[in-house]
C-alpha cells in the first residue's frame, strides 16, 4: 500500500520514507510558487495597463486554484520535515512576508484606492515575493540581505 500524505498517527518517520515525499513536493512547491508569482505578476501588469478581462473569472479561479496547490505543497513539506516556525526563524519570517504579500497583492489587483497606490502596492508585492524566495533558498530570515546585515560573518 502506498504512504499517503494525509496526517494520520503514522507519519513518515525513516529517511526512505521522507525520501520518498520530500522530492515531488519540494518540485511541485518551486514549480507552483514560479507559476503564481508570474501570473500575479502578468495580472498586475495587465490590471495596471487598464486591462480588465485579467480580473475576470477564469483568471480570478485560476490564480486561487494554483494558490491552493501551493499551500497545500508547502503544508505537505512542512508536516513531513516536522517544521515549527517557531523552532525555524527563516519558516517564520517566511510566512510573516506571505501574508504581506497577500495584503499587497490585493492592494495592487483591487483594493487600492489610487492608482499611485495600486502601482506602488505592485511594486512592493513583486519585491516581498521576491525577498520571500530568498529567504526559502537561504533558509535564513533574512535572505539576501544576510551577508549585507552580518557583514560577511
Amino acid at each position: 500500500m502506498a504512504p499517503s500524505l494525509v496526517a494520520s498517527a503514522h507519519m513518515p518517520t525513516t529517511m526512505p520514507e521522507i525520501a520518498l515525499w520530500y522530492s515531488p513536493l519540494k518540485s511541485a512547491h518551486i514549480g507552483l510558487v514560479l507559476v503564481s508569482g508570474g501570473l500575479f505578476a502578468l495580472r498586475g501588469a495587465l490590471v495596471l495597463a487598464g486591462q480588465s478581462w485579467a480580473m475576470a473569472k477564469p483568471w480570478r479561479m485560476l490564480s486561487y486554484g494554483i494558490d491552493t496547490l501551493l499551500l497545500a505543497a508547502g503544508v505537505s513539506l512542512w508536516v513531513l520535515l516536522s517544521l515549527n516556525p517557531v523552532g525555524s526563524p527563516w519558516l517564520a519570517a517566511k510566512l510573516l512576508l506571505l501574508v504581506l504579500y497577500i495584503v499587497l497583492g490585493s492592494l495592487a489587483l483591487k483594493r487600492a484606492k489610487s492608482p499611485a497606490a495600486q502601482r506602488a502596492s505592485y511594486a512592493g508585492a513583486l519585491m516581498v515575493y521576491m525577498f520571500m524566495a530568498s529567504v526559502a533558498l537561504s533558509h535564513h530570515p533574512l535572505g539576501l540581505l544576510q551577508p549585507w546585515w552580518t557583514h560577511g560573518g
